[in-house]
């Protein structure tokens, strides 16, 4: 049966998560050990109580999420901080936050696996932060209308902002919050962008610039990554694993 440490050395290496510079409050990485020993694997989008009831209710003993418990803290640990960790500790499941480097990565990310799920070649960095990529490009070639009715297929709710080219020649993929993206699309050479969700002011922006903006949801577009990483960590140590859904709309 593999340890708590073999999947947590797994886990950081193969999205090299010491690479990335990211916000002090992902914390990526283990946030919360459990005994030590891991029988299944699950995969949230964020950390929450009811995510985490539902991990623990399903028997899960390692969780993944792209979105961790300390963006805020320090807190006290009363109210719902106390019972996100108090369900995690009855249930012995540790928690595995990763953030921008499973936004990143170019196999396991999100942005990667955006592209690749509409049959792109994911092969241009985008949004190089610290000099690490946390978007990707990809060339394409086809109209907007099958770009918007392809994504329209895949999501549930597509907000479409059309005032770049009819036939973009490449595509730009920034999974969640967009607002760090719009301004490096005209650098980049690019004028169309699939993300999760904007401020209301790049609007006006998208009709100045004449940009392409796909937004598909901050929770839907980030959904990938986790799934992939569970899914190769279950591979790799002969575990079974589950995505634990949410009703997140946004």
């Amino acid at each position: 049966m593999p340890t708590l440490s073999d999947l947590v050395t797994y886990c950081d290496e193969r999205t090299r998560r010491a690479a990335y510079k990211d916000a002090p409050g992902a914390f990526n990485g283990l946030q919360l050990a459990n005994r030590g020993r891991v029988t299944k694997i699950g995969a949230a989008v964020d950390a929450g109580v009811v995510p985490f009831q539902k991990a623990v209710a399903a028997g899960v003993d390692f969780l993944i999420v792209h979105h961790g418990m300390f963006w805020d803290m320090p807190r006290p640990l009363t109210g719902a901080v106390y019972e996100r960790l108090a369900t995690l500790i009855d249930g012995d499941c540790a928690l595995y936050s990763n953030h921008l480097p499973l936004d990143g990565h170019p196999e396991l990310g999100n942005n990667a696996l955006l592209a690749r799920q509409l049959g792109l070649v994911p092969d241009r960095p985008f949004l190089v932060k610290d000099g690490e990529a946390i978007g990707r490009i990809a060339a394409r070639a086809g109209t907007r209308a099958t770009l918007r009715a392809q994504l329209e297929k895949l999501y549930g709710r597509v907000i479409a902002i059309e005032y770049g080219s009819d036939a973009p020649s490449a595509v730009a993929f920034c999974s969640g919050s967009g607002n760090s993206a719009v301004p490096e699309l005209r650098p980049a050479g690019v004028d169309t962008l699939v993300t999760g969700e904007l401020r209301e002011e790049w609007f006006n922006t998208a009709q100045e610039q004449n940009l392409n903006l796909y937004l598909c949801g901050h929770y839907a577009t980030e959904v990938h990554g986790v799934k992939a990483l569970a899914a190769e960590l279950a591979a790799k140590f002969d575990l079974p694993w589950e995505f634990i859904a949410t009703d997140n709309p946004l």
